[in-house]
């Protein structure tokens, strides 16, 4: 793509820089349209992932009524979602199908791989990637990373590209913005300098390579899924530099958002993980503008969180098993996750692309790993879309007979582009997608 193509905003730069006198205003002209520089290609395809631990009160959760619009309504738990009403797809009532003998571990790997986990408490992986990195696999191979992972209340996270092979979420906000938008990025029309140091270790991954290659003949079978995983994270890295090497895609909305805070430290021992949640989702949201990724895994909490949120009075984990009654401070935390949901859909919601926003090119996906979180029930798991054109939008769907939950991640994968005919296996498998939800 040539960097010399004229937009909007370098129109706007050369005038100021041409003279400090004269302002003319501009028409919406096609040739400055907030669209990639390709003629006739639309935005991208992106599918976001939110997850956090320890379930709902699903009583609070569920919503009122059924169908779209003014048909139904947001639960006290959704309540913080009211401003993307519009563009939501609740779905209720769905059964994760695995036995549920890992507390959190299984419902986790039930929805996220469509397969019980492999092994026990004590010592388990998963046996095939989790959903987001078998999307990311389809459509993540042409930006600089294939996908980001964000790691709010714990770098570990539930995102894994194959068995032993977990990725780890960045939970440092200050790491984060130098990797995504640091020396080496460039808004687009912005002229910059590539480092000349990127051919030099593009050359040096080439011969290592050719050496790791011609030891694959010679390693055991456990040995080569290892190297290979490896390789898989090798050959990641040589496109990324060979991209830094490209012009960036020329998007209108892109733009270097400002540099967040160096810390983040607990304040009266409770992570600030509103705060930090926050300045991620705006950094994330750049991110997507400027076409840097086109997958995400948001994973605000982990299975089985015990951090300290604001205004409880114990860890999450802790009231969800030992707090009396209907669980006051258990819905409390439930809310405060959603309202940090909304404000990563609202962040995507407030850049536009063309005649729609960012968020209309995002599918997000919300979910925890079990509904009632006192006892890690599979059934009813919360789960809820936001975004994109495949799903309907302002649309709650409830399932009265526990329908199997991978169906709906089949109709994830399908709306991704993956040539999926099934997900899961044994009893959580799923052929058919679940068509109630699909425009």
């Amino acid at each position: 793509m040539s960097r010399f193509r004229t937009s909007r905003r370098r129109f706007l730069r050369g005038m100021m820089q041409g003279s400090g006198l004269v302002c003319v205003g501009l028409p919406a002209l096609e040739l400055f349209s907030p669209r990639l520089a390709h003629a006739g290609e639309a935005f991208p395809r992106r599918f976001g992932m939110f997850f956090w631990g320890n379930g709902n009160r699903p009583d609070r959760w569920l919503p009122d009524g059924e169908g779209d619009g003014d048909a139904w309504a947001l639960s006290e738990e959704l309540a913080p979602l009211a401003n993307v009403k519009e563009k939501l797809c609740v779905v209720s009532g769905m059964s994760v199908k695995v036995d549920n003998i890992s507390p959190h571990w299984s419902g986790a790997a039930g929805l996220l791989t469509g397969r019980q986990v492999n092994g026990d408490d004590d010592s388990w992986t998963v046996h095939n990637e989790t959903i987001d990195q078998r999307i990311a696999a389809e459509i993540g191979g042409h930006t600089l990373y294939r996908s980001l992972e964000i790691g709010i209340g714990s770098s570990s996270i539930f995102s894994y590209s194959g068995p032993n092979a977990p990725l780890s979420g960045e939970s440092d906000p200050l790491t984060f913005y130098a990797r995504l938008f640091g020396d080496t990025f460039r808004e687009p029309g912005e002229e910059g300098v590539v480092d000349p140091a990127l051919g030099f270790r593009r050359s040096v991954l080439d011969a290592v390579m050719g050496d790791i290659q011609r030891l694959q003949g010679e390693l055991g079978q456990a040995d080569r899924e290892r190297l290979e995983q490896h390789l898989d994270g090798v050959r990641e890295l040589e496109l990324r530099l060979a991209r830094l090497e490209e012009d960036p895609p020329d998007y209108e909305s892109c733009a270097r958002p400002g540099e967040p805070l160096a810390k983040y430290p607990d304040v009266e021992g409770r992570p600030q993980l509103s705060a930090k949640s926050r300045v991620m989702a705006d950094m994330l949201a750049m991110a997507l503008a400027c076409d840097q990724t086109r997958v995400f895994h948001f994973h605000f909490t982990p299975p089985l969180y015990r951090g300290l949120f604001q205004n409880v009075s114990d860890d999450h984990h802790n009231l969800t098993h030992n707090e009396p009654g209907d669980q006051p401070e258990v819905h409390e935390i439930t809310v405060q996750v959603m309202e940090e949901f909304a404000y990563l859909c609202e962040a995507l919601d407030a850049v536009p692309e063309g005649d729609g926003t960012l968020l209309d090119h995002t599918l997000v996906m919300a979910a925890s790993e079990v509904s009632e979180g006192r006892t890690h029930d599979l059934n009813d798991i919360p789960l809820v879309f936001a975004g994109g054109d495949t799903f309907k939008r302002d649309h709650h769907y409830r399932s009265y007979t526990q329908d199997n939950v991978s169906q709906a991640m089949l109709s994830v994968l399908r709306a991704m582009g993956v040539n999926a005919t099934s997900y899961g296996e044994d009893e959580a498998m799923a052929t058919d997608s679940l068509s109630a939800i699909e425009v």
